[in-house]
Parts: structure tokens; sequence; C-alpha cells
């Protein structure tokens, strides 16, 4: 018989005892500069009297914000400064960047989403110092984030966590028509929907001009009908193609047919509220749905007056199409800002916040929302512990792609996500622009971009 940390994920993933884990990861990241401060057990001259201002979003999980309001004044005593985190709305935080590089004032650490560090990367110090040791340390970064954090070989964002979307659905919904397993495709999801829409309950996809959803749902739609912003060199626009075409047209019908139509303004908390709400049976989203649902429980009811997160699965990455089944997640790492006169320090509160006894307490928090951006917290204890819906997102980080496919992450990359072009060619197809001329306008702005 299996002890209870072997038993076997979701994912096929084993989770570990707290003590294996510990011991597998070690206690590594005391080296270097921060070793020398905790051993002498005072802070460094570049430290003492000195403030650390690090910006950050709001997260979709409060506890996580909490717990890093709750690490700062351990911090400031551990590293002799005082630490201050600002939590601002994640829609405003690349417009903050922008303003604080433009003016040399602001933040001296920033979060840092997608593969911003590639359109900021003149305005941020290598870190490759801090990022190495904690990379190797703890079982290596994803794949992602070579593609992210790292320009020219350098790390210029310390990788700090990756968000999975897949879809959460109301599971007594589906069985009401039949469906007992989420559909693979698109063409399958869309004859479900089209049941739900008609009995009142419509799948809910936002198509504003935020961060998360709406991107993580377009972007794959596109790659799984064949679609891509260019070509592999990533020099040739390459999106108006029969491939972009087919998803434009698909999407037309899966939108009329199967979606709440008044996800064109929305943003990445519409579609909680109404999910929380009981408006739709459906949607692409990180796992807050349920863990807020869940942590919420004597709030959050279903229709029968029941707990809500007992009806929700979580579990359904987005279907297939005829080019494939794909998936674009959420990474975001920390940037250390040349403008910033504590460089020295912020290195080594990022080497502070990463040792695992701090880590892990905001890990534990996020309750698989935000995952680890290193292999080895795939093996978290914390993963024997989260509900079944959940356990999707354990090894979810290594399947994922970024902007530009099937070109490279670049800047331009960036800038057309920044502009929400790929957003906007699919809510222009969903309101009712014809699907040649879509990709003809798209092809347009993208030629504005690469050339």
């Amino acid at each position: 018989m299996k002890k209870p940390d072997e038993e076997e994920t979701r994912m096929g993933k084993k989770s570990v005892g707290r003590r294996t884990f510990l011991k597998a990861t070690g206690a590594a990241l005391t080296a270097g500069g921060l070793a020398g401060i905790l051993e002498a057990r005072r802070a460094p001259a570049f430290a003492q009297g000195a403030k650390l201002h690090v910006l950050r979003w709001v997260d979709f999980i409060p506890e996580a914000d909490a717990e890093l309001k709750r690490q700062a004044p351990l911090a400031s005593k551990a590293l002799g400064a005082e630490v201050t985190i600002e939590f601002i709305n994640v829609n405003d935080l690349q417009a903050r960047t922008t303003a604080a590089i433009e003016s040399k004032a602001g933040a001296d650490i920033i979060q840092l989403l997608w593969n911003w560090p590639h359109l900021y990367a003149s305005a941020l110090v290598d870190v490759s110092d801090v990022a190495e040791p904690i990379g190797k340390a703890q079982g290596g970064y994803y794949d992602i984030f070579n593609s992210t954090a790292k320009v020219g070989g350098k790390w210029l964002g310390v990788p700090h966590g990756v968000i999975g979307n897949t879809v959460a659905y109301r599971r007594s919904w589906h069985e009401e028509i039949g469906v007992k397993e989420f559909p693979k495709t698109w063409d399958e999801w869309r004859q479900v929907g089209k049941k739900l829409k008609a009995k009142g309950r419509p799948i809910g996809q936002a198509l504003g001009h935020s961060f998360g959803d709406p991107p993580t749902f377009c972007y794959p739609l596109l790659w799984s009908f064949g679609g891509a912003e260019t070509d592999p060199s990533g020099k040739k626009v390459a999106i108006n193609s029969k491939g972009t075409i087919e998803s434009l047209k698909f999407f037309q019908a899966f939108w009329k047919d199967a979606c709440d139509e008044g996800g064109l303004a929305w943003d990445d908390t519409n579609n909680n509220r109404a999910f929380h709400a009981g408006e739709i049976s459906a949607t692409l989203n990180g796992a807050s749905i349920y863990v807020v649902a869940k942590r919420q429980q004597d709030k959050i009811k279903d229709d029968k007056g029941q707990p809500l997160y007992l009806d929700i699965e979580h579990g359904a990455p987005l279907p297939g199409g005829p080019a494939g089944r794909f998936a674009l997640y959420v990474p975001f790492q920390h940037g250390v800002m040349k403008y910033s006169k504590n460089q020295k320090l912020a290195k080594e509160f990022l080497k502070w916040h990463h040792q695992k006894a701090n880590y892990e307490k905001w890990f534990e928090a996020n309750g698989a929302y935000s995952v680890g951006a290193t292999k080895a917290w795939e093996d978290h204890p914390m993963w024997g512990k989260v509900d079944k819906p959940l356990r999707v997102y354990q090894a979810a980080a290594r399947q994922a792609r970024m902007f530009g496919y099937a070109g490279p992450a670049t800047a331009k990359a960036t800038e057309v996500y920044t502009k929400y072009i790929i957003v906007d060619m699919y809510a222009k197809a969903a309101q009712g622009m014809k699907a040649e001329d879509v990709a003809k306008w798209a092809e347009g702005e993208l030629r504005k971009i690469y050339g």
C-alpha cells in the first residue's frame, strides 16, 4: 500500500512529503551576499537606512498578497532596510512600468508579466547572478522562461511563477444535457455550448483589453487552426492565412451559438463574477474561480443553496482544432530597474524571498493558482492536499507556448500583445466583420510592427 505522500496525482506526478521535498531542493539560496548578511546578523552598509519599493499586481488570490504583506517587515528586518510592496490593478501595471522607465523614477523592483523583459531590456539590470542559482537549486526553470525572462543570454528578470488557464465548468449543468466529459474539439464545444445557451447558461469568454483571459483564449484558438503571427524566422508576417481565416469563421459561429455576447466588454474579473453568480456555464480561467469559491463557500452558493465549488470542474484544457491543441499561460518575473539606486539591495531582497521558507509560504497561499517557476515545486507536498479539479495545474507550465509563435518571442511580439491586435481580431469577427477582411486588417496592423 502506498504511503499518502506517494500517491499518484492526476497529472501523473507524485507528491512527496515535506521533509523529502526540503531535502531535495535544499535550503539553497543562502549563498553570496545574503548568507553574509544573515551570518553577520547586521545590515550591510549599502542597506542601512535604505528603502526598497516593490511594485506588483493585485493578485486574484487575496491570500497571496496578504502573505507578501506579512513578509515585507520580515524582509526589512533581515536586510536592514525598509521594504514596501505596492499592489496595483494588473491592467495598470504596464502603463506604470513604462512611465517609471521614461521618468527614471519609481519602484526598484517591478513585476513583469509575459515577455516584458524583451520590451524593457534597456531599462533592466542583469540579474543572472540571482536567477541562475535559484534555477539550479530548484530543478531548473520551465522552458517558457527562456523565452520571457532571458534576453541575449542574460536573465533580465528573476522568474517568479506561472498561472495556468483551463476551462472551469459547472458539472451538473453539463450532465443535465448528457455531457460527462468535457469536449476535446472546438466543434464539440460549440454544440455543447449551443445547448447550454438555449437553457440560459451560455459560455462566458472575456474579449476586452485585459491582460489574461482574452489573450490566453485567442492565441491558442489561432494556433489550433494553423494560424500564426509570423513565419518561424519571426521576420515575415503570416497572419493572413487559411488557418487564421478558418479560425475566425469558426469563432463567429461559436460566439453566436454558444457564448454570452456581453463578453466583448469583459476584463479578467467579469467572468469570475458571472461564474460565481450562476450566469455562465463555463469559462477559461486560472484556478481562482475554484479557490475563491471554496474559501468563500459560505457566500458563494449554487442554485440549490449548496457551496458552488462542489459543482465546479476545473481541469479542462481548451479544445483542439485541425492543427492540434495548445496553451498560452501567464509567466511572470521580477525585474530590477536600472534607474534604481538600490540595485544591490533589490537583488538581496529577491534572494531572500526565494529562500525556501519564504517562497514556500507564498506558493502555498496561492493554492495552485500561481505555481512555481521551477520544476521542483511540482513535487511539493501541497499537491497531495489540493482538490482534484486543481491538480491539472501541477505540471501545466511545461505545456505553454509564448507570443510570436511560430517565430521567437521578441519585443515585437510583446507589442502585438500589448496593442491587443490578436484579441481585437477575434472581437471584430464576433461583431460581424467578414473573416477575410479581419485577417487583412490584422496583417496591416502586424506589418506596422514587424515591418
